[in-house]
């Protein structure tokens, strides 16, 4: 199998002196499914923007699918930003369109080649089980459905790896569970798959790859692994 992601000596410090990551040397492969754990503030976030190009490295490598992501131009960074699907914990929903009007923002935006834009979108709702919500705008749906039709939006141009930050953060363990569930069948579908996360109880029931991070660097590497016992939660 090849690497869908590669760090190597990646280390961010922000001007005023914060060191955000130090010397994190990490390899996932095509197909897997990794949580990315620790407390909140020590390092998950900043390293998924790397990968996403929200962030540059002070010092190191960042490889996406064998793309030198810092190196890219502008005029290329779209076309690593279409095989990436990003999750984020505030939906980043678009308030002024209904469900199936982001998911068809998204396609549009990517340029995903759809013979049928409604079987497409159609498709991604299903995927969801958020059908009957289509016509409904993100202030009518409630946080879960929110968070499904952000995963529904992040999986429509059917992404080679997807990234979500917190995804169950602000949900009851019921809904977490059914979000959790969401990402797992993506991966069996053959997503490549970065969650990061604080919290023991999604970890623990998936038993799958955990990656832990504290104070910006990665403090261990399991496979199938439980929420680390001495790690923080928040």
């Amino acid at each position: 199998m090849s690497a869908a992601v590669e760090l190597k000596d990646v280390s961010v410090t922000y001007p005023e002196g914060v060191q955000a990551l130090a010397g994190v040397n990490l390899t996932i492969e095509e197909g897997d499914f990794v949580f990315l754990v620790g407390p909140t503030g020590h390092g998950k976030s900043t390293l998924l923007k790397l990968l996403y190009r929200e962030e540059l490295p002070t010092a190191g490598q960042v490889l996406v699918q064998g793309w030198d992501v810092p190196r890219l131009s502008m005029r290329r960074l779209p076309y690593l930003r279409r095989r990436i699907g990003m999750v984020f914990q505030d939906f980043r929903l678009l308030p002024q369109r209904t469900a199936a009007e982001n998911i068809e923002f998204v396609l549009h935006a990517t340029g995903v080649p759809c013979p049928s834009m409604q079987a497409c979108v159609e498709k991604a709702l299903a995927q969801v089980g958020l059908t009957d919500r289509a016509t409904h705008f993100p202030s009518q749906m409630a946080a879960g459905e929110q968070q499904r039709l952000a995963i529904a939006r992040a999986l429509a141009p059917n992404p080679v790896l997807l990234l979500a930050d917190e995804p169950t953060g602000n949900l009851d363990p019921q809904t977490s569970a059914t979000i959790v569930e969401l990402l797992l069948a993506a991966n069996r579908a053959g997503t490549t798959m970065i969650v990061a996360t604080h919290d023991p109880a999604v970890v623990n029931a998936a038993r799958r790859r955990v990656v832990a991070m504290s104070e910006g660097r990665i403090i261990s590497d399991t496979p199938q692994g439980t929420y680390p016992d001495d790690l923080a939660y928040d």
